[in-house]
């Protein structure tokens, strides 16, 4: 995905967990992080406090949704997924993605991977890797600011 496109359609789940979100859902009031895991990544378990700390720091202003993305078969084991999700306090809704449909959709091809979308669906910020999650901060930050002085 290239920034300022539109976020693609949330759909083609193998399941959800903690929850589940459409894209109407997502757009229109508020932005939203969509944040690529995956059991098997060491780095995504790592930078998995961070992604909390801004799912918690921003609850009322920032919309939080997870995808784990496979990277091998057994990868798709839903007891390991939700194990490591309460381990490391993934709370947010969870999109299991063995089919890799919604992963095509965003052409994303790593975990851990962050997308940041303004509140009309528009890619602001992608990331990837384990490391820059301070930036990815300072983007939500801005992204939350333009929020406000639009209302």
């Amino acid at each position: 995905m290239r920034l300022r496109q539109p976020m693609p359609e949330i759909s083609g789940a193998t399941q959800w967990l903690n929850g589940e979100y459409t894209r109407g859902q997502l757009v229109g009031e508020k932005p939203t992080l969509i944040h690529f895991w995956s059991i098997s990544c060491h780095l995504c378990k790592v930078a998995m406090p961070s992604v909390n700390e801004l799912r918690d720091n921003y609850k009322d202003k920032l919309n939080v949704m997870s995808v784990h993305m496979p990277r091998s078969e057994k990868d798709k084991n839903i007891d390991e997924i939700q194990q490591v999700a309460e381990e490391h306090q993934i709370t947010q809704p969870i999109f299991v993605d063995d089919e890799l449909k919604l992963t095509g959709s965003f052409e994303n091809q790593y975990v851990p991977a962050y997308y940041l979308f303004d509140r009309s669906g528009q890619l602001r910020h992608f990331q990837a890797g384990g490391s820059g999650l301070k930036m990815l901060e300072k983007r939500v930050i801005r992204v939350l600011e333009e929020t406000e002085k639009e209302e």
